[in-house]
């Protein structure tokens, strides 16, 4: 680099041509310097999913981690990760702020089904990359539509639809109630949940009840479905809710089987304040490595995710899934800005994120690859079902393929 400046400082003219040729660049790719790349996000901080807030944290410090060790390709990430509280209107400020005026190169991992909708017009209409939104909403995986929107996770839908045909293959004289969030988070689930019972079983669910993110308890919906008469239920619903759901369930001396969420798995945040001997037996769907489960104690993977936690975050944060996901985000971005090279302009950095092959995490379940394509923007396809046994998630079966 030293000798490149000096040979380009000695010539007036390949000066004047390096100021041109600086400027395009800084047209094409705003946010990036010779050093640096500034991307931003938006995350509940505060409100109602504040639990999430984590991973805002998570990817904070593996940038800084990254970082540390000399960035990527020469360039540090910059990471603006800015309060949104869960709430849409907050979110278009936030992101207008974070493109308009920190100009920002794209934004990364932006959090919640409705907060992320809000913008998403917004973003493609600018085309500006909305990458690897922490959401499973299936309206974030449609590359025809919306190619600068990508999702992350494995899909909402296709998440229920393993439930479903579990529990048509386990449970076929089952009465289903669901508790939803009435957002396209939970009625994804319901949809979802449907197409896995199929046809034949579609009577099988009896009661739907949903809630607002505004309401201060999930109770009444809970003895809502006990008295309807169901004996299986499946929790759609956001951590809060979610251990409200388990403890009220308990407490009132209801005994259904309960499928859960992935999103709501977290040990640190869900299953101990609901209460772990309340949470056992809970089933949900997994896709990476729970890092309370003793069988990863050594696991490289699993090493590396705890030297991580042990010098960038708290001692909570080692048992939180949260922090898992922030985890594995980052180093999925990370993946796609080493594959743009110096090119880091917006059209390239969604090529890339439309250009992963087999990529294995440290913390994914083994098995499971990233893989996208231009049609295809739903990276993480394979889960696993588990159930919590009241230290950890227990993993039973093989992976189902989306």
């Amino acid at each position: 680099m030293i000798n490149r400046r000096t040979f380009l400082q000695s010539s007036a003219a390949a000066a004047a041509f390096a100021a041109s040729a600086s400027s395009a660049r800084a047209d094409n790719a705003p946010g990036v310097t010779d050093t640096e790349i500034k991307i931003g996000q938006t995350m509940p901080y505060s409100g109602p999913a504040s639990a999430y807030g984590v991973i805002g944290k998570a990817d904070l410090a593996y940038f800084k981690m990254i970082n540390e060790q000399g960035g990527v390709n020469g360039r540090k990430i910059n990471l603006i990760s800015l309060d949104d509280g869960y709430s849409p209107p907050k979110t278009v400020e936030q992101t207008r702020r974070l493109v308009e005026q920190e100009q920002v190169a794209f934004l990364f991992n932006s959090l919640g089904t409705a907060c992320c909708a809000s913008v998403r017009q917004y973003m493609n209409d600018n085309k500006i990359p909305q990458l690897f939104v922490a959401t499973g909403a299936s309206m974030f995986s449609d590359p025809q539509h919306f190619p600068w929107t990508m999702g992350w996770q494995p899909n909402y839908q296709t998440e229920a639809s393993i439930f479903g045909k579990h529990i048509a293959a386990t449970k076929p004289d089952a009465k289903i109630g669901v508790l939803y969030q009435n957002d396209s988070f939970g009625k994804d689930y319901l949809t979802g949940l449907k197409n896995g019972l199929g046809p034949e079983h579609a009577g099988m669910v009896i009661k739907e009840v949903s809630y607002e993110t505004s309401e201060p308890t999930v109770d009444s919906q809970i003895v809502t479905l006990q008295g309807a008469g169901v004996d299986l239920v499946l929790y759609a619903a956001t951590p809060k809710f979610a251990a409200q759901a388990i403890r009220k369930t308990f407490d009132i001396g209801w005994t259904p089987v309960r499928y859960m969420t992935d999103v709501s798995q977290s040990i640190a945040t869900v299953m101990k304040p609901a209460g772990v001997e309340k949470s056992k037996g809970v089933i949900t769907a997994i896709y990476g490595k729970d890092p309370t489960d003793a069988r990863w104690k050594d696991d490289p993977g699993y090493k590396a995710f705890a030297e991580f936690v042990g010098k960038y975050l708290t001692p909570k944060d080692l048992t939180d899934a949260n922090a898992v996901y922030g985890f594995g985000t980052s180093a999925t971005l990370v993946q796609v800005l080493k594959q743009c090279g110096n090119d880091l302009s917006r059209e390239n950095v969604m090529r890339q994120a439309a250009n992963i092959k087999d990529l294995v995490l440290a913390m994914g379940l083994p098995g499971i690859k990233i893989n996208t394509s231009p049609d295809n923007f739903s990276p993480i396809r394979q889960e696993a079902l588990a159930s919590f046994n009241g230290e950890s998630w227990e993993q039973f079966g093989e992976l189902y393929q989306a």
